[in-house]
């Protein structure tokens, strides 16, 4: 029976141990932050549980909700599911764009007619959002060559209107890559993935609770039950030894016969591997993610649980007393903007203020602002990227992440489908 290191307890990690563990094998974690989750964990901030980024989920992430459920989570309380709708406020032409599915029609007909009867897009650009959603499934959302997605769009003639209020937001949320830069392959597997399969694939999933709570927790518990433990110290060299790898932290050299490296590239820049991994481990460019949270009194509440803004700074933001119970307190986030997340907070917080006030007028001043950004948040989405696989040249090494290619971006899905498959390699073993 084989006896598991991983390194890292990012989502990955922990999918990867969970799946492990329900198998009755033998899994250490080593994490030596406060908080497990990585990148997708809880903070504690005026006696307000805020996240480290504001997640935004879909129905079409099946492989996370099955893990929840999996480890005792009711999904339908731990989620406001809302059918896809976008609500664009553009601050500078004083108009409302909105698109929402066809409750009536299945997939993928009811986002084709709801881009038929979207509000504020001209019929050109509605003409054009449906022949691009109609190429693309006659092409089973196969490009012969990968390419930047601004030019991919150009090729289809979608409109500017359109990009701007429709393609570039989602390509924001989804891959955290400028447009001009962002792969269109992997855009298009996200629009396979959420709108041409399942109705209920496009819904919006809003946590109704912070991370550490719906996601690190619930796995961390689950594992607990089953045996697996959890070493709070950094690793500072994996090495192979007869019987499988050393793994030493600054305190204690462990013995495993499989180790798993659940961390990011620029994170195993910090531990000593076998000279065949560290010059295999790519080399990503990275793009930040940053969240304002702005707490106003608790009688504020906005028209929707979601909005997105155009032409600002700010590309969306969330109402989190309508979603999570913290009354007056929004959530704006900045995805892929470099320039952004080099400002001052205060700075950044007057300016996102501002717009707030453009898009809504009757919002007045909060009592208190948070600015949390995560510099390398994802790594950037770019054509016909080189991405690892989980295999690695050296027998029961294995790397997993969202980094790790499956042909999804940076997301809680990507980690999680990656954790499981790297644990499911493990159990072939």
């Amino acid at each position: 029976m084989p006896d598991v290191a991983i390194i890292g307890a990012g989502m990955a990690g922990l999918a990867a141990a969970s799946r492990l563990a329900s198998r009755g094998i033998s899994v250490t974690i080593f994490e030596p932050a406060k908080q497990l989750g990585g990148r997708a964990r809880g903070i504690a901030y005026k006696d307000v549980m805020l996240d480290n980024g504001q997640h935004i989920m879909l129905g079409a992430y099946r492989e996370t909700l099955a893990l929840l459920e999996q480890v005792g989570v009711d999904t339908s309380q731990a989620f406001l599911r809302l059918p896809l709708q976008l609500h664009m406020q553009d601050i500078q032409n004083k108009q409302l764009i909105s698109l929402q599915a066809c409750s009536w029609l299945p997939a993928p007909l009811h986002i084709l007619v709801g881009f038929l009867f979207a509000q504020g897009f001209s019929f050109s650009s509605k003409l054009a959002a449906v022949h691009l959603m109609v190429w693309a499934q006659l092409h089973r959302f196969q490009l012969a060559q990968d390419m930047p997605l601004s030019d991919f769009l150009a090729q289809r003639k979608q409109t500017q209107q359109l990009i701007a209020s429709l393609w570039e937001p989602l390509c924001l949320a989804a891959l955290n890559t400028p447009i001009s830069e962002a792969s269109a392959q992997i855009f298009l597997n996200v629009l396979r993935d959420s709108f041409a399969r399942k109705k209920s694939d496009s819904d919006l999933l809003l946590p109704r609770t912070d991370l550490n709570t719906l996601l690190a927790q619930p796995l961390a518990d689950s594992m607990a039950r089953q045996g697996a433990r959890i070493v709070r110290q950094a690793v500072k060299n994996v090495e192979p030894s007869a019987s499988g790898f050393n793994v030493d932290t600054d305190t204690q050299t462990y013995s495993f016969s499989h180790v798993i490296l659940a961390c990011g590239p620029h994170q195993l820049k910090h531990i000593v591997l076998p000279d065949s991994i560290a010059s295999a481990l790519p080399s990503f460019e990275y793009q930040p993610i940053t969240t304002l949270y702005l707490q106003f009194d608790e009688h504020l509440q906005l028209p929707r649980p979601m909005t997105g803004l155009l032409n600002s700074v700010s590309q969306w933001v969330l109402d989190r007393g309508r979603i999570y119970g913290q009354k007056g307190l929004l959530a704006v986030v900045i995805s892929a903007d470099k320039t952004t997340s080099d400002l001052p907070n205060d700075t950044l917080a007057v300016k996102v203020l501002s717009e707030l006030q453009q898009a809504f007028p009757d919002l007045g001043s909060p009592i208190w602002h948070k600015v949390i950004t995560e510099k390398f948040a994802t790594f950037a989405c770019t054509p016909a990227l080189a991405r690892p696989a989980a295999d690695t040249p050296v027998k029961n090494l294995l790397i997993t992440g969202d980094f790790v290619e499956n042909g999804y971006p940076a997301t809680i899905e990507g980690a999680v489908r990656n954790g499981i498959n790297v644990a499911n390699l493990v159990i072939s073993t």
